[in-house]
């Protein structure tokens, strides 16, 4: 009887330290799950300001001191996540995902710009082709609703927003990026969820870049 009221005594304490071991265990695994997740959280937020010197520079260059560059670093994440080395299954490259075409007939006139899988050069040409799509849309839409047209057109082609638009016209509609988007799915030949998508991606970046820090 005493030997077995020793044994009980025995395996409690070992069950004791057991689940001692096994909670500091479970304590030291969470703690290095949250220090890895602060060591990624650090790790992006270096990655995504590595290019903010060059969205600043070419955005005063083409657009202006005047114009927010975080609008293009927005646009940066919804095509690439800012990485350098995206390539989609289409073919476009770099951090803006610019088709070497496209980015070949923008660099035929800027000869200092080097190859489009340079980060500083395929930002520079798309913010250069954001700027051309800017001046299309001058005109036919209001000026607050501008930036949404352009980078519609930057996803899906200046021809196909255009005939986004008259349809709005045509129904009467204002001539605003939230009518487009009501209009959307009766426009033909336009993969329209993505484009729609991409302008909702590109807004709810910009919000959190200027949004005022907590």
């Amino acid at each position: 009887m005493g030997r077995t009221v020793t044994a009980l005594v025995v395996a409690g304490v070992a069950a004791a330290s057991a689940s001692r071991v096994s909670a500091q265990t479970s304590t030291l695994s969470k703690t290095g799950v949250a220090l890895e997740r602060v060591a990624q959280a650090r790790a992006e937020k270096k990655i995504s300001e590595r290019y903010d010197p060059t969205f600043r520079k070419y955005t005063k260059r083409f657009f202006g001191p005047a114009f927010d560059w975080k609008y293009f670093k927005a646009q940066g994440f919804a095509e690439s996540g800012l990485k350098a080395d995206a390539q989609s299954w289409v073919g476009a490259r770099g951090v803006m995902q610019l088709m070497p075409s496209t980015y070949h007939d923008i660099a035929s006139h800027r000869p200092e710009f080097g190859t489009i899988d340079q980060p500083e050069w395929n930002i520079a040409a798309g913010i250069m082709h954001d700027h051309y799509l800017w001046q299309l849309w001058g005109n036919g839409v209001p000026e607050s609703e501008r930036h949404h047209f352009m980078f519609a057109s930057y996803n899906a082609g200046e021809g196909t927003i255009s005939r986004a638009l008259a349809a709005t016209k045509a129904k009467n509609a204002e001539p605003v990026w939230s009518s487009v988007e009501l209009i959307a799915p009766t426009v033909q030949r336009w993969r329209y969820s993505e484009t729609l998508g991409y302008v909702r991606r590109i807004d709810s970046t910009y919000a959190k870049l200027t949004a005022p820090p907590q």
